[in-house]
């Protein structure tokens, strides 16, 4: 059981990380996330905030299988 739970965090760190960043990418280039002026508008920083919780999940997700592995 413990080591199917390591795997599950470990592939979650990894989807974390994977999938987010290139969303992020997508999301800048989206005509919705700068206004005319060029600040950043609510679509923008609501997607930010999103992804960047998504990315701590995936290091705590990392941190935790790598303590459940070395324990």
């Amino acid at each position: 059981m413990d080591t199917m739970l390591i795997v599950l965090l470990f592939l979650n760190a990894a989807f974390n990380v994977i999938v987010w960043p290139p969303f992020l990418r997508r999301v800048r280039q989206d005509e919705r996330a700068f206004d005319a002026q060029g600040k950043a508008t609510r679509f923008y920083t609501v997607h930010l905030i999103l992804i960047i919780l998504a990315l701590c999940l995936g290091v705590a997700s990392f941190v935790a299988a790598l303590a459940a592995l070395l324990v």
